[in-house]
């Protein structure tokens, strides 16, 4: 049994890689357990962990050079054909409209329908992490799996063992500490008993179909994506959930926390008309921002302030920048009726639009 205050890493190294409470609504990267995988290496099962394991440091992969190669030495024979200068235009910017809604929907299908409850400690969610992994590659971003340890405890009136899981840390090669930077995190846990279409099967299927988004295109600053484990509450108090979230916070580096810009959480994001923007107290800078970027993507939005039922509080807990999208109550909620036709694919898409417009 780990205290929620020390969380617990796992450093043994993988060959390769593969909770949220009701809340109120008036409706590179490194850790000490981090494992990188690249783009095109198969995902594998989580290694088992043991107690007596000594944390190992990630050290940190530079991206592949995007300068230009060297120029041969010049030639003293005739040219025969014209010279053809790679293109040096830039990337088109992340757009709202690029979202497809039918990759979030896809994986509310999936996570909830196929694979169904998943805590942060079983099988079914080291399946679950594989699938995700899966499709975050394809869609061009680099993955590195965090192992931590979760304790044992109940989780809505079921026991749950204590073991190790896993965060899917997704990055495009151009995050550098010290360089400011964004995080989008979804948590892929459930309570034992829910398949967790809305919570948070939703929420992670939004955060795939942002990958998908902005693939080959660019962002306002270097983006984060982030499948936590652990989530869902193993306890009756506010520090017992929150593992994973809280495992990558404590793995940031003092350049890489002093440079975040902003945490957002998607957490229960497809249910109702008009998408919830949270912050932990009164509406702050950040939460202004995601509502001032929803408004530029035609999203109606509701503020939802004292909330901190979700990831982005790990965030708020150490002083960092850290908002949550989503919260619309729901007669479903951590049951097993929360199935994938609880989940609407409209509300799905306008939350998507709302995270790229603020990541564009």
């Amino acid at each position: 049994m780990f205290p929620p205050s020390a969380p617990f890493f796992i450093g043994s190294r993988a060959p390769s890689g593969t909770g949220s409470g009701a809340g109120s609504y008036a409706g590179g990267v490194r850790g000490p357990a981090v494992t990188l995988v690249g783009a095109t290496v198969g995902a594998v099962l989580l290694a088992a962990c043991t107690d007596d394991v000594e944390p190992e440091p990630l050290h940190p992969v530079a991206p592949t050079s995007t300068s230009a190669p060297a120029s041969p030495a010049p030639s003293t024979a005739p040219s025969t054909a014209p010279s053809t200068a790679p293109s040096t235009a830039p990337l088109p910017r992340a757009d709202p409209d690029d979202v497809r809604v039918r990759t979030a929907v896809a994986a509310v299908r999936h996570l909830a329908g196929v694979i169904g409850p998943r805590p942060g400690t079983s099988p079914a969610y080291r399946e679950a992490a594989r699938w995700v992994q899966d499709r975050l590659t394809a869609s061009g971003w680099t993955v590195e799996r965090q192992r931590f340890r979760t304790p044992g405890g109940t989780s809505w009136g079921v026991a749950v063992p204590a073991g190790a899981s896993v965060n899917l840390v997704a990055t495009r090669g151009d995050v550098r500490p010290g360089e400011p930077w964004v995080l989008v995190g979804a948590h892929l846990d459930t309570v034992p008993q829910a398949p967790g279409a809305e919570d948070n099967a939703s929420g992670v299927g939004v955060l795939l179909a942002t990958a998908e988004a902005l693939a080959g295109h660019r962002t306002r600053l270097p983006v984060v994506l982030v499948a936590f484990g652990s989530e869902e509450p193993r306890g009756p108090t506010d520090a017992d959930h929150h593992y994973g979230s809280r495992a990558y916070v404590a793995s940031l580096s003092r350049a890489e926390r002093s440079s975040l810009r902003g945490a957002v959480a998607l957490d229960r994001v497809g249910v109702g008309t008009v998408v919830p923007v949270g912050s932990v107290g009164a509406p702050d800078s950040l939460s202004r921002a995601l509502r001032a970027a929803a408004r530029r993507a035609g999203v109606p939005t509701v503020a939802d302030p004292q909330q901190r039922s979700s990831d982005h509080a790990s965030f708020t807990e150490v002083g960092l920048p850290g908002a949550r999208l989503g919260s619309t109550p729901y007669a479903a909620y951590h049951s097993a009726q929360d199935v994938v036709p609880v989940v609407d694919p409209a509300q799905l898409e306008r939350t998507a639009r709302v995270v790229v417009s603020w990541l564009q």
